[in-house]
């Protein structure tokens, strides 16, 4: 059975908007690199999905934009060959290696989760705390940024129970953020 982790990068104060933390920086997309190549898939609602086709598809020319940096192209690359999943109920189709994610969530990412392979990753706000009421999130990694951002969408806003988690792994980034990786703790009710 295949792993769902949920990452993203967070402020100290919870915040979750794409633009609250650090710019990119060559540690942190080399580290968001290698995460990412260690899933067979990654898992996006509407939302996320297009954003990220909007960065990181490769444009028609086969050429990276001139706005990108040398040490981004990795990161585009592995994102723009994965596999994903998008979960929307308004999109009628997808592209960009991609397919639609059929049925009522929770057995729909079931299934995906039952199928061969390393792992599935899941990036976004909306998505992941459906998934995370469905217990259905394997793993929580969270790259915290040394930011205040005062304002903006909180990390998993409106989780319905609590989650219990314990520490499995720590990496300070250059830049001052942690990326902290968490799983639901064992041995106790998953939800206290």
């Amino acid at each position: 059975m295949r792993l769902l982790r949920y990452s993203i990068n967070v402020t100290l104060d919870g915040c979750c908007h794409h633009e609250a933390g650090l710019p990119p920086d060559e540690d942190s997309m080399r580290y968001w690199t290698a995460q990412m190549e260690r899933a067979d898939a990654l898992l996006f609602g509407r939302v996320t999905y297009e954003m990220m086709e909007s960065a990181w598809r490769r444009p028609a020319t086969g050429a990276w934009p001139d706005w990108m940096d040398e040490w981004e192209i990795p990161f585009a690359e592995t994102i723009d060959d994965a596999k994903k999943y998008v979960v929307s109920s308004t999109l009628s189709g997808v592209d960009w290696n991609a397919e639609l994610v059929p049925g009522d969530l929770g057995p729909a990412v079931q299934r995906l989760k039952e199928q061969p392979g390393e792992g599935l990753w899941v990036g976004g706000v909306t998505l992941p705390l459906a998934l995370a009421d469905l217990g259905l999130i394997d793993e929580y990694e969270f790259v915290v940024q040394p930011v205040l951002a005062g304002h903006g969408p909180t990390l998993l806003a409106g989780l319905h129970e609590r989650i219990r988690l314990e520490l499995v792994d720590r990496h300070e980034l250059q830049s001052g953020a942690v990326a902290v990786r968490y799983r639901p703790a064992q041995g106790s009710a998953r939800h206290d």
